[in-house]
């Protein structure tokens, strides 16, 4: 019998004509899904009519700079990484790294000229260079900066690695000291480097550990108990009321109602632990977003209690342990009391250590309950609650007591938060809120203290540090607006971190029981989504 072969020629596309394709695709798909969010714009005028603004340049930017990104990445970044597992056949090593070729001492020294002089001369380049012009040598500045900062942690690797929990520590308490020196530095006055400090340690300093405090707590239900919740928000709405409510009408210390707060949001989380025992998945999750929604919306409609939409106002500031006050018109303010200047930065730098005192206390809670039998329990819930049950593990005190611990720590968040604000209002506490919260804990990687926090620092450092590049207006005109593109920053990093590391930044996990040899558990030997 005879076999007919057809021949037919298949032609192997380069990878430059591969990455000409994906481009066009990459474009055609961005200018799909961004022609009416970019392309268009809508508004109104003064006699409320409907104005629609035109955006089309910025629309091709934003689609030619996907596409050549894409072409990019096809046609240079794949084989690079390709050729950086492939050993050179005469030596048999592997190439160089990317990173002993991108951090070089050249490249090092060239970055400390430029940031040292783009320092010195901050305050004259507006006048020598121009406005425009100085606005993108100060961001220059931040990249020589941020380049040396890598540098350092790339060579130094090793022993940041050994030694990162105590290296973490001491650089967050030396940092609103750091900051202080820095900026005195460059405006030649103490005043002036108290005033500066302001932005950097409340922007960057205080609103970050309140959200790594926040993470840290939901980390206790997801990511150790394993219990979605979409409504961690409502315990940090729980704790700022009950402080601004308690403080405003009663007139308690701060010290008294930050164990209140936390009791109060521990109460409601035991409530809102009762109804959802038996419920697990995408069900516990609709259950625990419905709860949060009904304290938002309870906040807004009982205004007898709450003020409504309006929101509590005049909330007294938190006072140095009864000793001394962060108020001029007081008596015993701090700086008559310790014979200094005036500056507002004292309480925002008293509130940063405080806020640094409480994120301390939450790890502390959670690693030493993680070693507990709670903590052990609360893994094994997370794996399996089947094989939770049949080892005789309570699973309702188990989850209860997920709910309760977590939801303490939202408390004392929320308490510290209406403290910091001097004014809490529903709008605060809105779902995006608990979405962001529960961001970080993903792309930390659950369970991962350490990766939490580094992603909160990356996640909630990066969209503050939107504000600071007004020279994009520059470029996209004076009515854009950076920080409003904050959740775009969101939705890249989680794109990128859970197509390399899918588990997190720390995609491994060492359980607290081990068998002679402590070991961590890597994402490869378990399944997604379990474990």
């Amino acid at each position: 019998m005879a076999v007919t072969v057809s021949r037919e020629s298949d032609s192997v596309a380069t990878p430059t004509q591969r990455a000409l394709k994906e481009a066009f695709y990459a474009g055609a798909i961005a200018l799909g899904l961004f022609v009416l969010f970019i392309g268009l714009k809508t508004g109104q005028n003064m006699s409320n009519e409907l104005v629609l603004t035109q955006r089309w340049g910025l629309l091709a930017a934003v689609v030619i700079a996907t596409a050549v990104g894409r072409f990019l990445y096809v046609a240079y970044g794949q084989p690079f990484m390709a050729n950086q597992k492939i050993a050179n056949v005469a030596t048999g090593l592997l190439p160089a790294s990317v990173g002993s070729r991108f951090f070089t001492l050249p490249a090092f020294i060239v970055a400390v000229v430029a940031a040292v002089l783009l320092f010195l001369f901050n305050s004259s380049l507006a006048g020598w260079v121009g406005a425009e012009p100085a606005g993108y040598l100060q961001f220059l500045r931040a990249l020589a900066v941020i380049y040396l900062l890598a540098c350092v942690i790339y060579y130094f690797r090793a022993f940041i690695h050994a030694n990162f929990t105590k290296l973490g520590i001491t650089a967050l308490v030396l940092y609103p000291i750091l900051v202080v020196a820095v900026l005195s530095l460059n405006a030649w006055s103490i005043a002036g480097g108290l005033q500066g400090s302001l932005k950097w340690v409340d922007n960057f300093g205080i609103q970050i550990l309140i959200y790594v405090m926040l993470a840290w707590g939901l980390n206790i239900v997801v990511g150790l108990a394993g219990l979605l919740d979409l409504g961690y928000v409502a315990f940090y709405a729980l704790g700022a009321y009950a402080y601004a409510l308690l403080a405003t009408q009663y007139g308690l210390s701060f010290w008294i109602l930050l164990p209140a707060a936390g009791c109060m949001a521990a109460l409601w989380g035991v409530l809102l632990g009762f109804p959802v025992l038996r419920l697990r998945g995408d069900y516990l999750a609709i259950v625990t977003l419905a709860f949060g929604e009904i304290i938002r919306l309870v906040l807004i409609n009982w205004r007898e209690v709450t003020n409504g939409s309006a929101g509590i106002s005049g909330i007294p500031k938190v006072s140095f342990f009864g000793l001394m006050t962060f108020n001029v018109s007081d008596p015993n303010y701090i700086a008559k009391v310790l014979h200094i200047a005036t500056s507002s930065a004292y309480y925002k730098i008293f509130l940063y250590y405080l806020i640094l005192g409480l994120c301390l206390l939450t790890a502390f809670v959670t690693i030493r309950l993680r070693r507990l039998p709670v903590g052990r329990a609360w893994e094994a819930l997370r794996e399996d609650e089947i094989a939770c049950r049949s080892l005789g593990i309570n699973t309702t005190t188990t989850k209860l007591t997920a709910f309760a611990t977590g939801a303490m720590f939202g408390g004392f968040a929320g308490s510290f938060f209406a403290a910091r604000q001097g004014f809490v209002s529903p709008e605060s506490f809105v779902f995006l809120e608990s979405a962001i919260i529960l961001a970080i804990v993903v792309l930390g990687g659950m369970g991962s203290l350490v990766g939490i926090a580094v992603a909160a620092m990356v996640m909630i450092g990066g969209t503050e540090a939107l504000r600071e590049l007004d020279f994009l207006k520059q470029i996209f005109g004076p009515d854009f607006t950076p920080e409003l593109y904050r959740m775009l920053l969101f939705g890249m990093a989680m794109v990128i971190v859970m197509l390399w590391k899918p588990r997190g930044f720390v995609g491994s996990r060492e359980p607290t029981a081990f068998l002679k040899e402590r070991r961590a558990v890597s994402s490869s030997f378990t399944k997604e989504g379990h474990g």
